[in-house]
């Protein structure tokens, strides 16, 4: 009887070599455009790791307190926060091409996952956090997508002055909403109106010694932060850049010295409401519970979070970078973003991004790479595992007081001065975000910031600018009719398009030109489109130029163009259009000024200055 001999461990796995030899091969290039850490790890050395660790050691003293504020105001559990700025940080440091960008919960993002919680309706504290840990999951699952498909372009449709009144709204309500914790009130309500008229109602009920701690609390985090590093310079001698960050770091004492009078004086026991039992070990790992009906909720809050938190973080990073003459990916910050909020999802954590409180000190503490943001998260988990029973006396007040002097910052209504004096659509855009998220919500804010952006914006578009213009004498220049003294021909007339050409603006600029034409009929004999705004022509605008070209021609005028860009006149040459057309096309306005004088006129005689 034979015996018949095992596979050995190469034929056993033979499928699989087979499997990842099938695979495409990325480029060493390519591998570390996706894992950056190869990039910057290749050289890493002990002095940036001297530099990591200094500023991870700042910035986690900075977070602890900010990381317990920022989930009070999110309406979860203190202990979140901690979870919600561990393994993100760290994700963020594999994936991430920020030097300097510190990730983790922020004040914006935490309000953004309240008002997005809030209509669930859900009673337990358990079920509640595990929506905000679903929340994280799908905003990283959409800040994926994004990166794959390389849509970061998508936060260029959130104009500037909208992402700053949504902001400035949005201080204004965060510190609205904190002001029951300084009073000791139990007031509730997610837009301004229904905040301060729950206030306004529980006013009676305020807690006095939690008024005195919230105050005092708040006067000195405002001294920390407009006059310590003053003192510091002063005083001491120390130098501005170590005053600045000792002044960031400042919450920290606020805590220490709060929570140490809480204990003294047995504040709880005079109603002052204090942090209580935090769970001390390692953040809860694993798929929270997932309702289908929660996610066909949670996901339009989840592309508005993914949205808002990309456009804070990439601000951050660039201007950041832009200081040590480094530079971002974009797209690859969507895929780090996106893998940051998973982990914080499948660590009991909720929605993250780039803080700028918390970068700007790691980059002032002398953070070199992403690793300061591990080493911060190594700190956050020793802190999760070993201070949390410290945390029991913690007043509530003192948090709230911290959010409080954090976002006043961002209030900035000299936006809509700006706003005003520059461009009444751009008011109208910042006034209408502002109004609508402090008085319906959030998500409707924003919203209707984004879509005021791009309904002005059509608007503006459909209604370009155009100018007659003439040569400007002595010149090859050709400068608006009005503005210059310019040379004319009657026989000519040449209009400046400065838009690009589509269907918004199409029917509009048709019925101007033949409305001007039809002033000048009897002496006019050519009519040139100077084209040198022109970026695109769509199918819509092309049939109005297709028009324009027969009307034209039936009164025996002719239609040249002119200045007219390589890619527009490549798509041209796609259609019968430039074969039709009853006139030229010209390199440039001069050439087709000088050529169309000389056919009309043998001399300059009729030519006359405007």
């Amino acid at each position: 009887m034979r015996r018949t001999r095992g596979r050995g461990p190469t034929e056993r796995c033979a499928p699989l070599i087979k499997f990842l030899n099938a695979l495409p091969r990325l480029s060493p290039e390519r591998l570390r455009a996706v894992l950056p850490v190869l990039d910057w790890g290749r050289t890493y050395d002990r002095a940036q790791f001297t530099g990591d660790m200094t500023a991870a050691v700042i910035v986690t003293i900075m977070l602890i307190p900010q990381s317990l504020a920022y989930a009070l105001l999110a309406g979860l559990p203190a202990e979140v926060g901690l979870y919600a700025s561990i393994l993100p940080l760290v994700f963020y440091a594999i994936f991430g091409t920020s030097r300097s960008l510190a990730v983790g919960p922020v004040a914006v993002v935490s309000l953004m996952t309240a008002s997005a919680l809030a209509p669930l309706g859900l009673e337990s504290l358990v079920d509640y956090t595990a929506a905000a840990a679903v929340l994280a999951l799908l905003s990283g699952l959409v800040l994926l997508a994004m990166g794959i498909l390389r849509l970061g372009v998508v936060a260029n449709f959130l104009s500037h002055p909208v992402i700053a009144g949504f902001i400035t709204a949005s201080g204004i309500l965060i510190a609205a909403s904190q002001m029951k914790h300084i009073l000791g009130l139990s007031a509730h309500g997610h837009t301004l109106p229904e905040i301060l008229s729950s206030i306004w109602v529980e006013l009676p009920n305020t807690n006095l010694p939690t008024l005195i701690t919230g105050l005092f609390a708040l006067s000195f985090l405002f001294w920390v932060r407009k006059g310590l590093a003053k003192f510091l310079t002063s005083k001491f001698g120390i130098s501005a850049g170590t005053a600045g960050t000792a002044a960031r770091v400042g919450p920290v004492f606020a805590v220490i010295g709060t929570t140490v009078a809480a204990w003294a004086l047995n504040l709880p026991g005079a109603g002052v409401a204090v942090v209580g039992t935090v769970p001390t070990g390692l953040p809860p790992l694993g798929l929270p519970n997932v309702d289908l009906s929660m996610i066909s909720t949670l996901i339009g809050p989840a592309i508005l979070i993914s949205i808002i938190g990309y456009v804070e973080s990439v601000s951050v990073a660039q201007t950041l970078a832009a200081k040590r003459k480094q530079r971002i990916e974009p797209n690859q910050e969507l895929i780090a973003l996106g893998a940051a909020n998973l982990s914080s999802g499948l660590s009991g954590g909720y929605p993250v991004t780039g803080g700028f409180a918390r970068s700007v000190v790691n980059f002032d503490a002398g953070a070199e790479t992403p690793a300061a943001g591990a080493f911060t998260a190594v700190g956050l988990l020793l802190a999760a595992l070993m201070l949390t029973p410290l945390l029991y006396f913690l007043p509530k007040a003192t948090l709230a007081a911290t959010i409080i002097v954090a976002v006043l910052s961002l209030v900035d209504f000299s936006i809509l001065t700006r706003a005003w004096s520059y461009s009444k659509a751009d008011f109208a855009a910042v006034l209408g975000t502002i109004v609508l998220t402090l008085g319906v919500g959030v998500e409707v804010g924003v919203a209707t910031g984004v879509l005021l952006s791009l309904m002005l914006f059509v608007w503006k578009t459909s209604r370009p600018h155009v100018a007659e213009v003439g040569q400007v004498p002595g010149s090859q220049h050709f400068r608006n009719i009005h503005r210059h003294k310019v040379i004319t021909d009657p026989a000519i007339l040449t209009l400046r398009i400065d838009e690009s050409l589509y269907f918004a603006n199409a029917r509009r600029m048709e019925d101007l030109i033949l409305s001007r034409v039809h002033q000048s009929r009897d002496q006019l004999k050519h009519v040139i489109l100077m084209c040198s705004a022109v970026n695109e022509i769509d199918l819509s605008a092309l049939e109005s130029l297709e028009a324009i070209n027969q009307r034209l021609t039936d009164q025996g005028i002719k239609l040249h163009l002119s200045e007219v860009k390589g890619p527009v006149a490549d798509r041209l040459k796609c259609s019968p259009f430039l074969d039709e057309l009853s006139g030229q096309v010209f390199l440039s306005q001069y050439d087709a000024f000088i050529t169309l004088t000389q056919q009309v006129h043998d001399t300059g005689e009729d030519q006359s200055v405007a």
